[in-house]
């Protein structure tokens, strides 16, 4: 069974290797047969996203090359015929009642765009309107909280899994969680043009193999060699520079969105706005913890591998064979990670920096609750989503980040353990 999932991981390797560069783009030229787009998203903070708003693009002689009026979400794209300067303009006028542009910032901005590709353009619109009150405020961004901390809680188990049952802190978590989303993206549109939902499945089945493959072709042979965790963890590291170049040398830099669940109409439950996607998303993640929880709870796979992580040889002293207890668990974890990116490339859209963003986020959790522990994990994410999402009520957006590092810096400081980890003398 080892060599069999050993195979199949470097089947996997060679097969991704050989068919993505199929669909990548020449990274040494420019690609002409791709537009060349100005595009943005309209909102105010991450949960207001204005509708029907005008935006125009002229050259720098003032002759207007394109128009274009913003969808439900807020986005726009205006094709243009060339690379070069534009001037991007938003019609203050169309604007709903009560929003302007941020004081401070004009209406029209300049932006430079490559041939071949695409580049975003931001405007800052203003406070939100004074009627708005702040409770509902503060109850949309909770459901945020809850969406963002459960993301980060399935990406964060399998890191905090096989670190309980190896010590391996793997610092390429992150780009197991971007694999995910690009796979996943792959089945979406180029591979079969498969359903969001069945191409999130395959999905699954290819973290699974390539979580197996890691551990039977590289980190299981590490360990033979006796290598110690700080040389494993510079491997870690190695990796995650290698996969995240990887990534954007086959996938591309810019982020591009799944073709399934993006334009939908909000729903309204009292204060609260969502799409259907965003309920999908959390029901979703509940339904996989829960099932996860059970499995590591109640299963012989889960006591086995409570056992391996108290005392591994103990353990393989009691009869349970430790390799393959940990072979399934790096199964597990990558699975959970490559879902994880699915679902956050669903919320933001897809690009090569997707899980390196969040690996801070998931450090962040995974210490708040307790390295080594799933259940911890869990809850540490959630509070770390909670509070960076409930923190713009009183900061703003672009500073969101600094509360997860605060709170990891806090905990550090304060229970290095974490809420649920146990004191252990080390050295």
């Amino acid at each position: 069974m080892r060599r069999f999932l050993a195979f199949a991981g470097v089947v996997l390797c060679l097969a991704l290797a050989w068919v993505i560069p199929a669909t990548a783009q020449n990274e040494d030229e420019p690609d002409q047969s791709q537009p060349t787009v100005l595009t943005g998203t309209l909102r105010l903070g991450f949960d207001q996203f204005f509708a029907g708003v005008e935006i125009t693009a002229a050259d720098q002689s003032g002759n207007q090359v394109g128009q274009a009026t913003t969808d439900q979400d807020g986005r726009w794209t205006i094709e243009v015929p060339a690379a070069g300067d534009y001037l991007v303009t938003l019609n203050e006028r169309t604007l709903p009642e009560g929003i302007s542009l941020r004081e401070g910032y004009q209406s029209t901005t300049e932006a430079t765009v490559l041939q071949g590709a695409s580049r975003a353009v931001v405007f800052a619109v203003g406070e939100a309107p004074k009627g708005t009150p702040f409770g509902e405020r503060a109850a949309q961004t909770v459901f945020n909280g809850l969406k963002f901390g459960l993301i980060i809680a399935m990406s964060a188990i399998g890191l905090s899994l096989v670190y309980g049952t190896t010590g391996l802190v793997n610092f390429a978590h992150g780009e197991l969680v971007t694999f995910g989303a690009v796979i996943a993206w792959y089945f979406n549109t180029s591979w079969g043009s498969l359903n969001l939902v069945l191409a999130a499945l395959a999905t699954m089945v290819v973290c699974g193999l390539l979580g197996a493959g890691m551990e039977t072709g590289l980190f299981r042979p590490l360990r033979r060699k006796r290598l110690g965790i700080f040389q494993l963890l510079v491997v870690t590291i190695g990796l995650s520079l290698l996969g995240r170049q990887l990534i954007q040398l086959f996938f591309g830099p810019e982020p591009v969105p799944y073709t399934d669940f993006q334009v939908q109409q909000r729903w309204e439950f009292g204060p609260w706005s969502v799409t259907p996607r965003e309920v999908v998303t959390v029901v979703a993640i509940i339904a996989v913890l829960v099932g996860a929880g059970l499995v590591l709870q109640f299963s012989r796979f889960g006591k086995a591998t409570r056992a391996v992580s108290d005392n591994p040889g103990l353990a393989e002293a009691s009869g349970i064979n430790v390799n393959r207890v940990v072979l399934w668990v790096w199964v597990l974890g990558t699975t959970l990670a490559g879902l994880g990116g699915v679902f956050q490339g669903l919320d933001t859209d897809i690009d090569p920096f997707l899980g390196f963003q969040l690996l801070l986020l998931i450090f962040a959790g995974v210490e708040l609750g307790g390295f080594g522990t799933g259940f911890g994990a869990l809850v540490g994410s959630l509070i770390i989503g909670m509070s960076t999402e409930v923190s713009t009520l009183w900061i703003s957006p672009e500073l969101k980040f600094v509360v997860p590092l605060a709170a990891l810096i806090g905990m550090v400081l304060l229970r290095p353990q974490g809420l649920f980890g146990i004191k252990a003398r080390v050295g």
